[in-house]
């Protein structure tokens, strides 16, 4: 068993993605995200219940964001480096609230284990459920579909409310047969669900060659190879073919850089699903997507968090 460095930031659920992506530019090999929010959850069904929440493993308020990095290469001013452009994220519109940073020494084996104690089955919608690929799960009706995931240490476990807004929306957009996109796959849970929902062909894209090798792994535990595809790509750059529908859980900063794409790509009469949007930047996804010749049809939120279908 490796060693790891892991790296706690404290800051918002606005920056969280943002603080996330930094961790893995830097060379997170994963993260990890506490939310203060989850201890005030009232979850619908048990299905989504986590055992035993401790408020002491908790921030009073916003998140906490592990990085972890190999201990036998780390770089002792990486912390501070950090911390500075966690600051520097107010340049962008974010607010980063405390952006304070410290560091531990953690067993490779202590680590893994931890997380897994957190991560339960979760039924998202009628539909839909996402349950680890570890633990056992009978579905309650056939209609029921059962995603089997395994997060790895980067891309999360498909309980962050962006996530399941997503899945939500998918299940009331998705028509059986349809070709669908998914603009950063991260862990493929969107890209799974969608071929679980009857998708005819799904094109899983990221940016990041470890997200494409931890949705290539998802796609192969639920056995949908012959229906997702997954590819390296920068958003919706160089992509040729057209599809029914494109969902994107990402940043409203990344969004709003590929809705101009959106017409190309998406078929007449098509639809987009945008997530990972903090509320305070909605009226920037919906300028740009009205821009782009599409107008919002639906919308959903939980907390801070908005997720949208726009058509033309």
């Amino acid at each position: 068993m490796l060693d790891w460095m892991e790296i706690r930031v404290h800051t918002t659920t606005e920056a969280e993605e943002a603080v996330s992506h930094l961790l893995l530019e830097a060379g997170a090999e994963g993260t990890a995200v506490l939310d203060a929010s989850v201890l005030l959850r009232e979850w619908e069904t048990p299905f989504g219940e986590i055992i035993s929440l401790s408020p002491k493993d908790y921030p009073e308020e916003g998140v906490w964001i592990s990085g972890y990095f190999p201990a036998a290469s780390f770089d002792d001013t990486l912390p501070e480096q950090l911390e500075e452009k966690v600051r520097h994220l107010r340049r962008f519109g974010l607010d980063p609230g405390p952006a304070s940073v410290i560091f531990e020494r953690v067993s490779e084996e202590s680590w893994a284990e931890a997380w897994k104690a957190y991560y339960k089955p979760i039924r998202v919608t009628d539909r839909l459920t996402v349950k680890p690929h570890w633990v056992s799960y009978e579905p309650a009706s056939a209609e029921e579909r059962v995603i089997q995931l395994d997060p790895g240490m980067a891309f999360g476990t498909g309980a962050h409310p962006t996530t399941i807004l997503s899945m939500k929306l998918l299940e009331r957009e998705l028509q059986p047969g349809q070709k669908v996109m998914d603009v950063g796959c991260g862990s493929g849970v969107l890209s799974i669900a969608a071929a679980c929902l009857g998708a005819g062909e799904v094109l899983a894209l990221d940016l990041d060659p470890l997200a494409v090798e931890s949705t290539n792994r998802n796609v192969r535990l639920n056995g949908l190879e012959q229906t997702v595809a997954v590819r390296q790509g920068n958003l919706l750059q160089g992509v040729k073919e057209s599809a029914d529908g494109v969902i994107s859980n990402i940043l409203a900063e990344i969004i709003v850089q590929f809705t101009d794409d959106l017409p190309r790509v998406i078929r007449p009469g098509g639809w987009f699903i945008a997530s990972g949007v903090i509320s305070q930047k909605e009226g920037s996804v919906v300028r740009a997507l009205g821009q782009a010749g599409f107008r919002v049809t639906d919308r959903l939120q939980e907390g801070d968090w908005v997720a949208m279908t726009a058509r033309t």
